[in-house]
């Protein structure tokens, strides 16, 4: 069920809504969860007993953990939760991928299994495992309500696609549940608005970028190429930052408090400080318990230098089994330990800032091209197709097939949204209108949900790229 959805937004919100604001406050914990495993019901019912399995062995772990005295035997329980969790999400998504690769190498015929992958099993796996380590370390307390902590890790708004949610996090919010009306209108605001950026701009970015990509660069000269690369790198920016803002709305309106996921990535100078703006989440996460675990940048040059390779490595992995996603994370891994090495990100501003910006641009707008295609000998393709290495022998299509006036339209206004540019605009122009500035602002979040409601009304494309993860 996507947020976007006819379904999500005019039956399951609506009626959540109703339930839970008129519900006795003792009786609201209960209305969420059940709502959140209806909610992963409808999308997944096979698996929604493989997480249920998932929060009980971390509830059944962390209290072993926080009962036992002896470390050992705390480090033996933490080793199999983990080892439990990783499991799982091997199986999964992973284990065709691995077969496949052993009977390419080894010439062997390992049947392949054709498993269907839980939707969001990289998400959920990594909160689960982010309380045990939690309650390991001592930062948090551990959770003797059950259902407690699987809302935790059932969350509707953040269970599917993120933010990944740590417990430390929340740990006050779960415990402490209170909405206040600020809250309310906090959380309806920042939904239309992640709803605008996934309906109006998302998809409408994905119906230039496909038709591109699907062809093929066998078909794309220099110029498409081009587009399909920007116009792929902004879909996916609205369309996991839009449904990041609808998950952070939703979690305030419930009275949760998720920290941001994005913090206008594209104006980076660096292609570290594009991780420090891009899936916050999923960067503090490997950073908490993966770099910093093997060592950080506590034992030398060289030894940073591997734990940051091992993150970028894990990262890519952890987007999807195809060696187009581990080419990208060992892309973006080399960029930022050739930084670290250099001292790039130790440079203050200078006149040399509109270079280093564009070398990030160039630098990412690539690795997104590789992250789109299926196979690596296609995304490179369309890198040489990039750069007028690659030229096709026959056309079926020219620019002008796909950069039409509403394409047009599409990018520039894309192009605005994706840089601070236009919010500063809008609270420029809010707070020139005096005392009308809260009309003015209520007024544009409701053009946005109208136009939003309209065009998914009248359009039946409707993706979700980051189901795929």
């Amino acid at each position: 069920m996507l947020f976007s959805s006819t379904v999500f937004l005019f039956i399951f919100l609506p009626v959540l809504l109703l339930a839970y604001m008129t519900a006795k406050k003792e009786l609201k914990f209960y209305i969420l969860l059940i709502a959140s495993l209806f909610f992963y019901g409808w999308g997944e019912p096979r698996y929604l007993g493989m997480m249920l399995l998932m929060c009980v062995a971390s509830y059944g772990t962390a209290q072993i953990i926080a009962t036992t005295q002896k470390d050992k035997y705390r480090k033996l329980v933490l080793l199999v939760t983990i080892l439990f969790d990783i499991g799982l999400l091997f199986y999964f998504k992973y284990l065709d991928f691995f077969r496949e690769n052993i009977n390419l190498i080894f010439h062997s015929d390992l049947p392949i299994l054709n498993i269907i992958m839980p939707i969001g099993i990289s998400f959920f796996t990594f909160q689960a495992l982010s309380y045990v380590i939690d309650v390991y370390r001592g930062d948090v307390k551990v959770q003797r309500n059950l259902m407690k902590l699987t809302l935790y890790v059932s969350f509707f708004p953040q269970l599917i696609a993120g933010p990944i949610v740590k417990y430390h996090d929340i740990e006050q919010d779960l415990e402490n549940n209170h909405v206040t009306f600020e809250d309310v209108v906090y959380g309806s605001k920042r939904f239309i608005v992640g709803l605008g950026k996934k309906v109006l701009l998302a998809n409408s970015l994905g119906a230039i970028a496909d038709p591109i990509f699907n062809a093929g660069f066998v078909g794309a000269d220099m110029a498409i190429a081009w587009l399909g690369a920007v116009s792929y790198s902004l879909q996916l920016y609205f369309d996991f930052s839009g449904y990041s803002d609808m998950a952070i709305g939703l979690g305030r309106i419930f009275g949760f408090h998720f920290l941001e996921n994005f913090d206008y990535p594209y104006i980076s100078k660096s292609i570290t400080e594009f991780w420090r703006r891009w899936h916050i989440s999923l960067g503090t996460w490997f950073k908490e318990y993966v770099y910093i675990p093997l060592g950080g940048n506590r034992k030398g040059n060289i030894r940073t230098y591997i734990n940051l390779g091992v993150v970028f490595l894990v990262t890519g992995l952890w987007h999807g089994a195809n060696w187009t996603f581990i080419l990208w994370g060992i892309w973006h891994g080399i960029f930022v330990i050739t930084e670290r090495a250099f001292g790039v990100n130790k440079i203050k501003q200078s006149a040399l800032d509109p270079l280093r910006h564009l070398y990030t641009i160039l630098a990412f707008v690539m690795g997104w091209t590789l992250f789109r295609t299926d196979t690596i000998k296609e995304g490179i393709g369309f890198i040489a197709a990039m750069f007028h290495v690659y030229v096709p022998s026959i056309m079926p299509f020219t620019i002008d097939y796909y950069l039409t006036p509403r394409a047009c339209i599409i990018l520039i206004i894309a192009l605005l949204v994706s840089t601070p540019l236009m919010d500063t605009l809008l609270h420029r122009i809010c707070n020139l209108a005096g005392r009308f500035n809260n009309l003015l602002e209520e007024g544009y979040i409701l053009c946005v949900l109208i136009l939003s409601i309209s065009y998914l009304a009248a359009s039946t494309y409707n993706p979700f790229i980051y189901f795929r993860f």
